[in-house]
């Protein structure tokens, strides 16, 4: 991950539409047998494309999948009216501060449950934000066009703004994404995005985002320093530990989480399915040819051997002091956003997380990739989840 030292959300967006554009290789070279043990009921994998807003893919099928766990029903929730809401509201942020927040294409799982209270829900059907000559989303000229447009009013000459900047911003986004409709029919029935949010059956209260990190007090929430935090939302700070077994917990009681994590590190094979963190070999654990063979290589060589592996092997331990090292030195950046659907054991009985992502179906697992338990307490991020899948100590103790 060090040749990284960010990753945007536009590069992410190319990296998955390059990913898919290739042949999808067969799960039998992989060296890998995954049996799923645990799996909740979760929507469609989606494709974001050439669009950096996996967040808001991520966090909508994960509460489309609340929505079916909480009433039965099957929805397709609109990702660009949130997106949409949020570069409206960005615009508004971003000149507030003289353009000291992030105005990209990226953003937080919380962004969603942050729009659903303010404005509300469309379903995608009703608005599908590709009223610009694409039948897939692609965000590079409209993104292009709205940071030109945001920074010419913030770098303007005079003391004041006018009243029509902000429409500006909005008149982009209609040409792009196409204008909102204050009223559209689901089911023979006319909502506004308000009413049909009412009608989903599930309560944004409900979500909250956690994290485990040194540099704050455990059991407490603050504000994590990501760029893409443009909302400055709060995350509950646990035990690397506690954040695993909320995890667990919320699996085994057939719940879903949104995942945010970093994907940039080279054990991370996409392609292939499968994730890990595999451990650097050393001379005093080898012997023989084996022995003469690895202290031959170069380091570079070493280092290619270390990530091509076609089965499982050794992975690093863990720790919280490692985490916190990796995100205060951006080896863990914020790269992108995914699901948590359930969990999973390969050949040898070496445990995972399957994780649903949003890069399209065009892969060895049809759009999902089996996580080490290694890799996810090394890279993550943060998860969303719904407070009632957390442990009743561990929610206790958040005075949730």
């Amino acid at each position: 991950m060090k040749q990284y030292a960010y990753i945007s959300a536009i590069a992410l967006a190319s990296i998955a539409f390059s990913t898919n554009a290739q042949e999808v290789v067969n799960a039998d070279s992989t060296g890998f047998k995954f049996t799923d043990v645990k799996v909740a009921k979760s929507t469609p994998v989606t494709n974001q494309n050439k669009s950096g807003t996996c967040w808001c893919f991520s966090a909508n099928t994960f509460l489309e999948n609340e929505i079916l766990k909480a009433t039965g029903n099957k929805v397709n929730l609109s990702e660009m009216f949130v997106v949409y809401k949020c570069y409206h509201d960005k615009a508004v942020r971003y000149i507030r501060t003289d353009g000291q927040i992030h105005f990209e294409q990226g953003g937080s799982h919380l962004d969603v449950p942050y729009i659903w209270q303010r404005y509300g829900m469309m379903p995608e059907e009703s608005y599908k934000g590709l009223e610009y000559g694409e039948k897939k989303h692609d965000h590079y000229e409209m993104t292009a066009g709205l940071i030109g447009y945001i920074d010419a009013i913030k770098n303007r000459q005079k003391t004041k703004y006018s009243t029509a900047w902000l429409k500006g911003i909005d008149g982009i986004l209609d040409a792009y994404l196409g204008e909102i409709p204050e009223t559209f029919i689901v089911d023979g029935k006319e909502y506004t995005p308000e009413t049909y949010a009412q009608s989903l059956g599930i309560n944004m209260n409900d979500y909250v985002a956690i994290t485990s990190f040194t540099h704050h007090p455990f059991n407490t929430t603050f504000s994590l320093e990501v760029a893409d935090n443009w909302i400055w939302g709060q995350y509950h700070n646990v035990k690397m530990e506690e954040m695993k077994a909320i995890v667990d917990n919320a699996i085994k009681n057939g719940y879903t989480l949104a995942w945010a994590a970093d994907v940039s590190e080279k054990g991370w094979k996409w392609k292939n399915g499968v994730a890990l963190m595999p451990a650097e070999k050393s001379a005093d654990t080898l012997e023989g040819t084996e022995l003469a063979r690895w202290t031959a290589l170069s380091d570079k060589d070493r280092e290619k051997e270390r990530y091509d592996f076609h089965g499982y092997v050794p992975e690093i331990t863990v720790t919280q002091e490692m985490r916190q090292e990796w995100f205060d030195n951006h080896e863990t950046t914020d790269d992108h956003g995914m699901v948590i659907v359930g969990s999973a054991v390969d050949q040898d009985g070496n445990r995972y997380y399957k994780v649903q992502n949003s890069w399209d179906t065009n892969q060895v697992y049809k759009g999902f990739i089996y996580v080490s338990e290694a890799y996810f307490l090394a890279k993550t991020l943060n998860i969303t989840v719904n407070k009632n899948a957390i442990p009743a100590k561990i929610r206790k103790n958040l005075g949730l």
